[in-house]
């Protein structure tokens, strides 16, 4: 899996290039906004920006509908947009511990159904093993959200964190979705399908109800729509530094 990446103080000494590097930015579902947080040398650099291939289940997807997207809501990152270039994109379940086995293979299953819609689109594979995933999934409450508008802390539903590392001084990413506990039934269906198409790469909000990745839940979930997978592959159609060697 490669080393992981800690932020020391900056040693001038040193080579910086990716040297050390820790970047964490979460996005968390019901709120609309991306709030970053980033811990990054002034000297870092990363590989150039390119494009990958289209991976062929995108290359073929036509909208027939003409739905259009909402790529223009999508945020860039330092690297770039969230692109996976390295196929399938393993997926870690947790099962939970904490509730009884009925109750945690419903929820499991519930996770399972969202990767399998998603797995239409890019190819996604679940693996038993934490350490080697791409993509983990934990049913564990977020931490607390603060506004410097709000007297109390918000509770999220959900968030979705990813760290940069690198594997034979390739630029990878790889991310951890938590699942709120208070999330039941069809929530925990909807607030998969949504962190997920968050962790492929749609780094943003939809602002129709009608979309998976709308900013915020709704009474009835909606499944994922034409324009979530237009707005996807719009995506991957754009560079990044994630997949190049420097």
């Amino acid at each position: 899996m490669g080393q992981k990446i800690q932020y020391p103080t900056p040693n001038p000494r040193k080579n910086l290039f990716l040297q050390q590097l820790l970047a964490v930015l979460t996005l968390a579902i019901g709120t609309g906004l991306l709030v970053i947080f980033t811990h990054l040398p002034a000297t870092a650099s990363f590989p150039s920006l390119k494009p990958h291939p289209l991976p062929p289940t995108l290359a073929q997807w036509q909208d027939k509908t003409n739905s259009g997207n909402y790529f223009g809501e999508i945020t860039p990152t330092q690297v770039g947009y969230l692109v996976w270039s390295q196929f399938p994109i393993k997926v870690y379940i947790e099962t939970p511990t904490t509730i009884n086995s009925q109750q945690a293979q419903a929820w499991v299953n519930s996770i399972l159904q969202a990767v399998q819609e998603w797995n239409a689109y890019l190819p996604l594979l679940i693996v038993e093993k934490p350490e080697v995933a791409d993509i983990k999934i934990l049913r564990k409450a977020p931490p607390l959200q603060i506004s410097p508008t709000d007297k109390i802390p918000r509770a999220r539903s959900a968030l979705t964190t990813y760290e940069l590392y690198t594997n034979n001084k390739i630029l990878l990413h790889r991310f951890t979705i938590l699942l709120s506990p208070s999330q039941t039934g069809n929530y925990v269906l909807a607030a998969a399908r949504h962190e997920l198409g968050h962790a492929l790469g749609i780094w943003g909000h939809s602002p129709l109800q009608t979309d998976a990745l709308y900013f915020s839940q709704v009474r009835q979930p909606p499944p994922i729509s034409a324009r979530d997978v237009n707005t996807l592959k719009r995506v991957y159609e754009q560079p990044t530094s994630l997949g190049w060697s420097s």
